[in-house]
C-alpha cells in the first residue's frame, strides 16, 4: 500500500482545527457577552447554530458523501472556514459569530464522515483502522485542550476585542491543512456510487430504523447526555467568571480540566468495561456525578475570590465541579458502541447519521435551557438543573439495557428497503 501520510497528517490538522472552533463555544459564549453585551439567553444560540447545522449537514452527507468524494468535502470544508475565520476579526459582531459557528458546525458534518471513510482507504488492516482511529480521537480531544490555553493567550483586558485575532491563527492551521490535502492524491476508485439508487431511500430507512423501541431509547439516552454534557462544557467558563467571581483569562483555563477529566475518563472507561458490566458502571457514573454537583455547588456560594492570582488559590469549587466529566465521559462511548454492536453491520452508517442528528439536538436544548436560566435564575441555580436530565439519563439505561439485552440482531432492511 502507497504511503498516505500525508493524508494522516492533513487528517490530523482537520481535526485538531476543528476541535478548538467547535469547542470554544463555551469560551466565546462568554467573551461575547463581555464584548458586544449580549444576554446570557441570546449569547446561547451560538451553541444552536453549530449543532443544527451539523444535523442538518450530516444527514444531507449521508445520502451524497460518495458522489462528493471525500477529498472534495474536505476541502470544502477546510476552505470555508479558512474563510470564515481570516474574515471574523474583520467584520466582528454578534451575528458574524454566529456565522462562524454555522460555518464551522457545516464543516465539521462534512469532516467527519469523510474522515471516517477515508480511514478506511488508508489503512491496510483492522488493527492499523483501529489505531488510526483512536489516535484521531485523541487528538481531537488535544485540540480541545489547546483550545482553552490558545484563546486566552489572545486576551487583553485592555482592549475588549483582542481575543478575535485567534481567528488568523486558527485559519492558517486550517490553510495548510487544505494545501497539504489538495497535493495530497487519494486513491477513492474503491468507492462504488448507485446511480439508481433513489435520493429519498436513505432518508426512509432512517425513519424506519428510528421507530425501533431499542433505537428509540437509545436515542433518547444520547440526545440526554449530550445535553447534559454540553450544557457544562459551554456554561463552565461562564460559571467561573460569573459565579466564582475568577478573572475571564483564569475561567476560561481552568474549565480546560473539565476536557482533562473527560479525557481521562474515556481512557480509564476502557479498562474497567472489559472487567465489570456496562450497566453497573454507567449507573454508579452518574449517580457519582450527581453527587460531585450536590457537593461542588454549595462550595460555590459566598466564596470570596477577591485575592485569586491564579490557579494556586483559586477556590475548591473551581477544582471539584469539573471532575463531573471523569464520570460523565464513559456514557457516551459505551452506548454508541453497544447500539451499533446491536444492529447489522449494513445499517451501522444510518445508525451514525442518528447519533451525528440527536447528539447535535441534544447539544444545542442543553445550552439553550442552560442559559435562559443563568439568566433568569442564576448560576448555581442552571447547574442544579442538570440533576434532572441526569436522573432521566438514568432511567433510560434501564429501558435500554433491558431492550439491548433481549435483542441480539435488528433489521429494518426486509420489506420495501430495496436492497
Amino acid at each position: 500500500m502507497q504511503s498516505y501520510w500525508k493524508v494522516k497528517l492533513s487528517i490530523f490538522l482537520n481535526y485538531f482545527v476543528f476541535a478548538i472552533l467547535l469547542n470554544s463555544v463555551g469560551t466565546v459564549i462568554l467573551q461575547v457577552q463581555r464584548t458586544y453585551g449580549v444576554s446570557e439567553t441570546s449569547a446561547s444560540v451560538l451553541e444552536a447554530f453549530k449543532d443544527l447545522t451539523i444535523a442538518a449537514v450530516s444527514f444531507i452527507v449521508a445520502s451524497y458523501i460518495n458522489r462528493l468524494g471525500y477529498k472534495r468535502a474536505m476541502l470544502i470544508a477546510l476552505g470555508g472556514n479558512a474563510l470564515i475565520c481570516f474574515l471574523m476579526p474583520t467584520i466582528h459582531s454578534f451575528g458574524m459569530t454566529k456565522l462562524l459557528f454555522a460555518v464551522a458546525g457545516a464543516g465539521f458534518a462534512l469532516i467527519k464522515v469523510s474522515v471516517y471513510g477515508t480511514i478506511g482507504l488508508v489503512t491496510a488492516d483492522k488493527k492499523e483502522h483501529i489505531s488510526l482511529m483512536n489516535f484521531i480521537e485523541s487528538f481531537f480531544m488535544i485540540g480541545i485542550l489547546t483550545g482553552y490555553f490558545i484563546f486566552t493567550s489572545f486576551m487583553d483586558e485592555s482592549t475588549p476585542t483582542a481575543w478575535l485575532n485567534v481567528y488568523y491563527m486558527l485559519g492558517g492551521i486550517a490553510l495548510v491543512a487544505f494545501l497539504l490535502l489538495l497535493t495530497t492524491p487519494l486513491d477513492e476508485s474503491s468507492l462504488k456510487v448507485d446511480s439508481d439508487k433513489p435520493v429519498f431511500e436513505d432518508f426512509a430507512e432512517m425513519l424506519r430504523l428510528v421507530i425501533l423501541p431499542l433505537v428509540l431509547v437509545f436515542v433518547i439516552c444520547a440526545f440526554t447526555y449530550v445535553l447534559i454534557e454540553q450544557s457544562i462544557m459551554s456554561w463552565l467558563p461562564t460559571f467561573n467568571n460569573k459565579v466564582l467571581k475568577l478573572p475571564a483569562t483564569l475561567s476560561i483555563q481552568m474549565a480546560s480540566l473539565l476536557a482533562i477529566a473527560t479525557a481521562l475518563g474515556r481512557f480509564l472507561a476502557g479498562v474497567v468495561l472489559k472487567r465489570l458490566n456496562w450497566m453497573v458502571v454507567l449507573v454508579g457514573c452518574l449517580v457519582i456525578s450527581a453527587g460531585l454537583v450536590l457537593i461542588a455547588l454549595p462550595l460555590a456560594e459566598g466564596v470570596d475570590t477577591s485575592a485569586v492570582t491564579g490557579w494556586g488559590n483559586a477556590p475548591v469549587a473551581a477544582f471539584i465541579f469539573p471532575m463531573i466529566g471523569l464520570f460523565l465521559a464513559p456514557i457516551y462511548p459505551a452506548i454508541n458502541s453497544l447500539i451499533l454492536s446491536s444492529l447489522p453491520v449494513k445499517q451501522h452508517g444510518i445508525m451514525s447519521g442518528l447519533i451525528v442528528i440527536f447528539s447535535a439536538l441534544g447539544g444545542t436544548t442543553g445550552s439553550l435551557i442552560t442559559g435562559y436560566v443563568f439568566e433568569h435564575y442564576g448560576g448555581q441555580t442552571a447547574f442544579y438543573f442538570s440533576l434532572l436530565p441526569i436522573s432521566i439519563l438514568t432511567i433510560a439505561l434501564f429501558f435500554f439495557s433491558r431492550l439491548q439485552g433481549s435483542t441480539s440482531s435488528v433489521d429494518i432492511s426486509g420489506a420495501g428497503a430495496g436492497h
